[in-house]
């Protein structure tokens, strides 16, 4: 074996392993290293994560004279992604059509997932239609573009189209369907490929289940989610922290304390790393169900806290209105050299409203920008206007509302309405209407509370117009209804 050949061996598995320092240092060793090394080289730092590196490589190479061969241009490409740099991209795609490279199922693969996780995917598509050969990688990649685009209509034609071509989905491509129809609102079809999956000869994975639980999760289906989460257990598969992480804001939002313990106890059980992820979950479980005490047990328990970490702690005081609490919190937040940032100030605010403490939090809103250089957003705006509503301040509300920066939310609407209705100021209501419809409500609630206004002054004609507008934006009434936990039910795990 000669000195090239060995050391071009020995750098494909230092590259291999990771090990780019003595990688670096044998590539210096080789004299006019040829492609095979370089592509070691790129495909090393790619997937390393030292993606500019990657491509000073791959230039030095082209300088040499060496043009790359097929196997270059998907790890390059991969740095593209790994940069979310489509203009590069679009210079290596140039590239490999020069060298007449386009034809080639693994570049053309590569093509693909890099301009659909640029958010290109009509580059994607059209270097998809073009593909005189493709496998199932290719058929994947397209479909799961367009899962991640949420053209989930596109990917199931797509679907379609791979099992007439003579292509069997393999168990990503079942799991990208799975979870693109789980995140959207159609929670029958995201089932509906589950059983199909099974029909097909695969059993759902984890990453499936954590999909469809994560989704109903997602479009407050709480119970589904529960339910799901029993059946998972039944059907042999372990959750991970993903499923654990994903599952607990549905016991929180359902009231459903009893999972809530029985999942914390399994996390105990189990041995699952106790990262602040899922202790602030819990945190927010507990304090949704009205357990404080558990809760702030949870919160000591936690040995590294971070930021997120406070912040859950300081909103579970803050919803039950111990504003005193919730400031000591973000004293000691501080003292443990720690910097509060938006969401703290969101926290802050919401006690405050909780609590009616007006002027401490006008205080907050105030030294939020000035002490601690944070910009105000739409969700701290919305934490003042509440504010003001809760403690029947409506004036107050409507001038601040006048002096915002920027373009009103549904929920901020919603929140002064629902302060006029409450303190009978209609007459600050209808000043606001025009601006109401100027943000394209979509939601019932604005909707449903300007109506009742409306309703309460005997102004009939206006109810009408509004429910005129409703039908043609499709806006619906949701039914009310209440979470009943049935004594002594739990997900017997």
């Amino acid at each position: 074996m000669n000195t090239f050949s060995l050391s071009s061996k020995l750098l494909a598995m230092y590259a291999g392993c990771g090990d780019l320092k003595s990688a670096r240092l044998l590539f210096t060793k080789i004299e006019n290293p040829n492609v095979f090394a370089f592509n070691w080289m790129v495909l090393g730092l790619a997937y390393n994560g030292y993606y500019d590196d990657a491509l000073w490589y791959f230039r030095w190479m082209r300088q040499l004279g060496h043009l790359g061969n097929k196997f270059t241009f998907p790890i390059v490409l991969k740095a593209c992604v790994g940069l979310m740099d489509v203009n590069k991209g679009m210079q290596v795609h140039a590239m490999a059509c020069e060298m007449g490279f386009q034809d080639d199922v693994s570049v053309a693969n590569a093509l693909i997932d890099m301009y659909c996780k640029c958010r290109l995917v009509s580059y994607a598509c059209q270097v998809f239609d073009i593909m005189p050969v493709r496998d199932v990688a290719s058929w994947t990649s397209m479909i799961c573009g367009f899962c991640n685009s949420g053209k989930n209509e596109e990917a199931l034609v797509l679907f379609e189209r791979m099992k007439l071509d003579g292509l069997e989905p393999n168990e990503f491509t079942w799991n990208v369907m799975i979870g693109a129809y789980a995140r959207s609102k159609d929670t029958s079809k995201a089932f509906g490929f589950a059983d199909r999956m099974k029909k097909e000869g695969f059993v759902p994975d984890l990453v499936a289940w954590n999909a469809l639980i994560s989704g109903f999760v997602q479009n407050h289906k709480d119970m589904e989610a529960l339910k799901l989460f029993r059946e998972m257990l039944n059907s042999g598969i372990q959750p991970n922290q993903v499923t654990i992480a994903a599952l607990l804001p549905a016991c929180g939002s359902s009231g459903y304390i009893i999972c809530g313990r029985e999942i914390h106890g399994f996390i105990l059980r189990k041995g699952f790393d106790f990262n602040v992820f899922i202790a602030s979950a819990l945190i927010d479980m507990y304090s949704k169900c009205g357990n404080l005490k558990d809760a702030q047990n949870v919160f000591d328990s936690i040995p590294n806290k971070n930021v997120a970490s406070w912040n859950a702690m300081i909103d579970c005081y803050g919803k039950y209105g111990m504003i005193d609490s919730s400031l000591e919190l973000f004293k000691k937040l501080q003292e443990q050299g720690l910097q509060p940032n938006e969401v703290t100030f969101t926290c802050l605010l919401s006690a405050c409203s909780h609590s009616g403490s007006v002027q401490k939090g006008l205080e907050i809103f105030r030294l939020m920008k000035e002490h601690y250089g944070i910009e105000a957003t739409l969700q701290h705006y919305a934490c003042v206007v509440d504010l003001f509503c809760r403690s029947g301040k409506t004036v107050e509300a409507y001038e601040f509302l006048k002096t915002m920066p920027m373009q009103m939310t549904e929920s901020i609407a919603g929140a002064f309405l629902n302060g006029c209705n409450i303190h009978g100021r209609s007459d600050l209501a209808k000043l606001m209407a025009d601006e109401l419809m100027k943000i394209q409500l979509k939601g019932p609630v604005g909707f449903v509370t300007l109506s009742n206004i409306y309703a309460a002054d005997g102004e009939w004609d206006q109810v009408g117009n509004l429910r005129k507008v409703m039908k043609e934006k499709n806006v619906h009434k949701s039914p009310g209804f209440s979470w009943l936990e049935k004594p002594g039910e739990s997900l017997a795990m």
